[in-house]
């Protein structure tokens, strides 16, 4: 249930509201409007009785929320959320691009990649410092010592971090260095790390799983944000299929329909996705075209030798070319 309050309700009616709806047993998370509050009762496992929520002062109305995702939903939050992070903003007209390596291999690979993709118009670098592998005896990331070469990436370039947190034990380490903090596919339905992502004030990354429904995903979205933490943004990047020309299969059509029913930004990883460089790029412009906030791109300056993905890492000439072949496209004015 939504509690809509009065144009001029004061802060104190809105924490009046919060307390009764708190003595019902309910939790209660407030929404501000650009004219009003709303305050999202979550908590409830059916239908709430109002009888005791509309007599209170600066309270106009109540609408029933239909959707199991509330917080998320377009129908507690209809206007596009942004999310801004010093001058770059998630969601606004001009889709971010976030790009680098699969993985932090070491300071003169890191940087390298950074100078380059700063060069054509990357906002944020995208590097892992922890690396979830499929096998266990693969390159599983430098760990801190990543981290801390992320750190010098942005100190000599400016540009935004994005990194993974792999699990509950270094999430908080990769909060003091990241600006934006990526949950894989593989950790999706993790819920207890996606509860303690809930608590940090570092926008998340939420990735779509492989095999997981729309539904899904922004029901783990809403395990962020009912712990307190609205910065979520949403990312697809392809799903298992049985077709088997690509890693995995991305569905377009994800992005508008996220959106019809959700607030959140859309961002879309066209290299996980595709699993071959040579795709990356049409996939990128089908992305933007129907409405995606941004990409995340994998990008190495040696791409047959990296330790990792070097199959989807585009050659710096190929992430120019990306650069230049999505301006224009995108159809937010």
């Amino acid at each position: 249930m939504l509690v809509i309050m009065k144009n001029d309700a004061s802060q104190e009616q809105v924490k009046a509201v919060i307390h009764q709806i708190e003595k019902l047993g309910y939790r209660g998370i407030p929404i501000p409007g650009l004219q009003r509050t709303a305050v999202c009762i979550v908590g409830n496992q059916g239908y709430v009785d109002d009888s005791q929520i509309m007599p209170l002062d600066g309270v106009k109305e109540t609408i029933r929320v239909t959707k199991p995702y509330k917080l998320v939903s377009r129908e507690t939050h209809p206007q596009p959320s942004t999310i801004k992070i010093g001058e770059v903003t998630i969601g606004g007209k001009t889709p971010v691009i976030m790009a680098g390596p699969c993985a932090v291999e070491n300071e003169e690979q890191a940087l390298t990649i950074a100078r380059l993709v700063k060069q054509q118009g990357a906002q944020v670098y995208r590097g892992g410092a922890y690396k979830p592998r499929t096998s266990p005896y693969s390159f599983q990331g430098l760990g801190e010592e990543g981290l801390k070469i992320l750190a010098r990436v942005r100190e000599e370039t400016g540009l935004l971090i994005v990194t993974e947190a792999t699990d509950f034990d270094n999430i908080e380490l990769v909060e003091q260095y990241a600006d934006i903090i990526q949950i894989g596919a593989r950790n999706m339905q993790n819920y207890a790390l996606l509860k303690r992502a809930g608590h940090t004030r570092k926008p998340i990354l939420l990735k779509r799983g492989l095999a997981a429904t729309i539904e899904e995903l922004l029901m783990s979205a809403e395990y962020i944000m009912s712990e307190g933490n609205s910065r979520v943004i949403l990312c697809e990047r392809g799903i298992r299929t049985f077709a088997d020309t690509t890693r995995n299969t991305l569905d377009i059509s994800a992005i508008p329909s996220i959106k019809e029913v959700s607030h959140l930004p859309v961002v879309v990883d066209p290299s996980h996705a595709a699993g071959k460089r040579e795709y990356v790029i049409p996939l990128s412009r089908a992305a933007i075209a129907v409405g995606a906030d941004g990409l995340i791109v994998e990008v190495h300056n040696d791409p047959p030798h990296s330790i990792s993905d070097g199959r989807q890492s585009l050659y710096p000439d190929q992430f120019a070319n990306l650069m230049k072949e999505i301006q224009g496209i995108s159809f937010k004015v």
